[in-house]
């Protein structure tokens, strides 16, 4: 396993030579620049780098709740891929990246804590081995193959197995059986095999969670900042992730899922209910997986 003192050069390296071939206007890859300042303003007035990571996390999480739902907010080119960060509206994979990304930046000095930085975390982040070739296909599209790439590569632990997770029958499909939707996919056809073939190699890994019957019984285990990931189970016992956000543990001692929410149901970033009790709110959520970020 390659070190973070190692990784670090290469995502910086990657995302200069990235910048230089792009030529996405800085506009299309971030947006939200007030956004941006106030947190950092923030961070600074409540000495978030002396927070945990995860509490640094949750720290920004709470910051942008109400944060208005955006669908398809890394689709912003029809060929080039790019490292993007959008304050202005977030999908449930977005909100939980920026949250973790702006509090990895905290951990550089103050004069290092930039869009251009965030974005250099998101890439570390978003992308498989940390390093966003231009192509669509170098990014994580599926948050059980970004579970496994950033556990790999010691960015996160996966505790899902820890606490009592469960191998369930797995299919990674929704690209493939969805791939209009997708602004990249429609414009170039010819990602559709490579797709399918990313989509059985992450199908052929297990898939575990932790069943939300057991949730409660281990929701004293869990953490401000722990990503949780939603499973759901289809009509034919086929499981597959399907939402994700954050554990928020309130003053009260309540292990609280921090999630942007979709336009069906609130349309933003919400603190929701116990995370116990969110999973039985929908039939088809079936359990969950936990990835604890490290640093």
């Amino acid at each position: 396993m390659r070190s973070w003192k190692t990784l670090v050069p290469l995502c910086l390296i990657c995302s200069v030579a990235l910048a230089s071939t792009s030529r996405l206007p800085f506009n299309t890859i971030f947006r939200g620049q007030d956004q941006f300042n106030r947190l950092v303003a923030k961070a600074k007035a409540g000495n978030w780098k002396a927070l945990t990571i995860g509490e640094r996390t949750a720290a920004v999480g709470q910051t942008l709740v109400g944060t208005r739902y955006k669908h398809f907010t890394l689709e912003i080119d029809n060929r080039i891929e790019s490292p993007s960060v959008n304050f202005q509206g977030m999908d449930c994979w977005t909100f939980f990246e920026i949250a973790l990304g702006f509090a990895r930046m905290l951990n550089e000095p103050e004069s290092n804590w930039t869009p251009e930085r965030l974005l250099h975390y998101i890439e570390l982040d978003r992308y498989r081995g940390g390093e966003c070739t231009g192509d669509y296909l170098s990014r994580l599209h599926y948050l059980e193959d970004w579970l496994y790439d950033n556990d790999r590569r010691g960015l996160v632990e996966d505790l899902t197995r820890d606490l009592g997770g469960q191998s369930v029958p797995h299919s990674a499909r929704e690209m493939s059986a969805g791939w209009r939707h997708y602004r990249y996919l429609a414009a170039n056809r010819s990602l559709l095999g490579p797709l399918a073939r990313m989509e059985a190699n992450v199908s052929s890994r297990s898939l575990y969670e932790i069943p939300k019957s057991r949730v409660a019984k281990i929701e004293p285990k869990l953490r401000s900042g722990d990503i949780i990931g939603i499973i759901s189970r289809d009509r034919k016992g086929v499981y597959s992730t399907a939402h994700v956000g954050l554990a928020l543990r309130t003053s009260d001692g309540v292990l609280h899922f921090m999630h942007a929410s979709s336009p069906s149901n609130y349309g933003r970033v919400i603190v929701d209910e116990e995370l116990s009790k969110y999973l039985y709110r929908y039939r088809s959520d079936s359990g969950i997986l936990v990835a604890r970020p490290l640093r």
